[in-house]
């Protein structure tokens, strides 16, 4: 999909606001409210933006966060399939290098953690080796993109 200048500008915006009125967006971009309105439903029917309400997993109760490095010895689709419906479980990247995917889990207390690795995880089939850093917290948490 081509992204020109109008499509950044409100891209910006939005990772500033997400609730940002399309009046608001067309003061900024000098296009109507109507221009606006269809070309953020583009982006969003592309897949090129979210609007998503962003959550901080302290503040509901969930002190507990650890990024899991797995290996795997089969499909790593078919291991993600099984993984990301997980409780627990709120991203799952494929990757390369010492893991072939990272597993992140918010959860609210220790014990929960290592039933979520211990009793699901681990046993799922193809998963050879688990690694997990738990956080001690988030330092910096951006959702923006640079463009």
């Amino acid at each position: 999909m081509s992204i020109d200048e109008i499509d950044r500008i409100l891209l910006r915006e939005l990772q500033q606001d997400g609730r940002i009125s399309y009046t608001a967006l067309a003061e900024i971009t000098g296009l109507s409210a109507p221009a606006v309105r269809q070309r953020v439903q583009r982006l969003r029917d592309e897949g090129v933006v979210q609007i998503v309400g962003v959550t901080d997993p302290m503040a509901l109760g969930l002190p507990v966060m650890a990024l899991i490095g797995l290996r795997v010895d089969s499909d790593v689709h078919t291991v993600a399939d099984r993984i990301r419906d997980l409780t627990g479980v709120i991203y799952v990247v494929l990757t390369s290098g010492s893991f072939d995917m990272f597993v992140e889990v918010v959860c609210k207390e220790p014990a929960e953690l290592l039933a979520i690795l211990n009793d699901h995880i681990k046993r799922v089939p193809g998963v050879t080796r688990a690694e997990v850093f738990t956080y001690f917290g988030i330092h910096t948490h951006r959702f923006a993109w640079p463009g």
